[in-house]
């Protein structure tokens, strides 16, 4: 049967993966689906940099705004939905597109992953939470690296789901989670066009930094300041980059300014996991998104890729 064709295109936070995708899907006829896990939250805007109505240019966008930030949401959940929308935007004759950074995620989309297979034990997850709760995440993330020391290498410690699931994973098997993952990634689903954009790193952490000051004066404060007053705390929306260090700030954990700097610092050492785990685990085509070169020019050559790449 012949495959789907699917464009990714994925990069590094701040690179200027929004602007361009939608100048190549209004050359596609294509239909964006984001790969980012946090822009799924309502009401979690300015921190996630998400898309606005205006620069999406009329260009269908799919699994922004679907759930509240107090709910759960999983890779499995992700990989579900994402596939059942690249049939539907295809049975309409358009391009499904998945633009993103969160690499799990888009992995998880292109690659026969069995999520259900993996065993669980509940009561071994109960007493992980309940370690979780007295000792903090750092003590369960060093927990994961004393025995899958790969997994904690790409697992941040905030994302105590994941943690957690891993060491779980390893209790029932004794096969480490990443092993797991490596024994399905041998195949491609679809006829996937699969576009990765960098920068000078030097200028991406600039670029950086200025999202983060341009972040504050469009009011990022207040938006967290509403969360965090709704009681919203412990839940995995709150864990992610640009909420967790205001909420510090709001605790009283650290100044104003030291919180800004935590997130700067904390956005580019993602940014360079990010570029790391992409290089690592997908046959990316790379393309170098650093000034002086123009974005027409950029649109034209990733354009003139994935015609040939698809054979469109």
């Amino acid at each position: 049967m012949e495959r789907k064709k699917l464009v990714v295109i994925i990069g590094p936070t701040a690179v200027g993966k929004t602007k361009l995708s939608i100048d190549i899907a209004h050359r596609l006829n294509g239909e964006i689906i984001s790969g980012d896990s946090m822009q799924i939250y309502k009401g979690m805007d300015i921190g996630t940099a998400k898309i606005t109505k205006e620069e999406m240019e009329g260009i269908p966008h799919h699994l922004i705004d679907i759930k509240k930030p107090d709910d759960v949401y999983s890779v499995a959940e992700f990989q579900e939905t994402a596939r059942l929308l690249i049939n539907e935007i295809t049975d309409k004759n358009k391009m499904p597109m998945i633009v993103g950074g969160t690499g799990l995620y888009i992995q998880s989309v292109l690659y026969d992953y069995q999520f259900t297979e993996s065993p669980s034990d509940p009561e071994f997850r109960k007493k992980l939470e309940l370690e979780l709760s007295e000792k903090g995440e750092q003590a369960i993330h060093q927990l994961l690296a004393q025995v899958d020391p790969e997994s904690a290498e790409k697992i941040h410690p905030n994302n105590t789901r994941r943690v957690i699931r891993a060491l779980e994973i390893f209790h029932c098997t004794k096969i480490p989670m990443h092993e797991h993952l490596k024994q399905q990634e041998n195949k491609l689903l679809y006829d996937v066009a699969l576009i990765g954009l960098t920068m000078d790193r030097d200028l991406l952490y600039q670029r950086i930094n200025d999202r983060v000051d341009i972040m504050v004066e469009n009011g990022l404060i207040n938006e967290v300041k509403g969360l965090y007053n709704q009681g919203l705390g412990d839940t995995q929306s709150i864990k992610a980059i640009g909420y967790k260090e205001i909420y510090d700030y709001f605790d009283g954990k650290v100044s104003y300014n030291e919180a800004l700097n935590q997130l700067k610092q904390n956005s580019r050492r993602y940014a360079k996991r990010q570029l790391t785990w992409f290089r690592n685990k997908m046959d990316v085509k790379w393309f170098d998104m650093t000034p002086p070169i123009k974005n027409e020019q950029m649109v034209d050559e990733i354009f003139s890729y994935i015609a040939g790449k698809l054979q469109l």
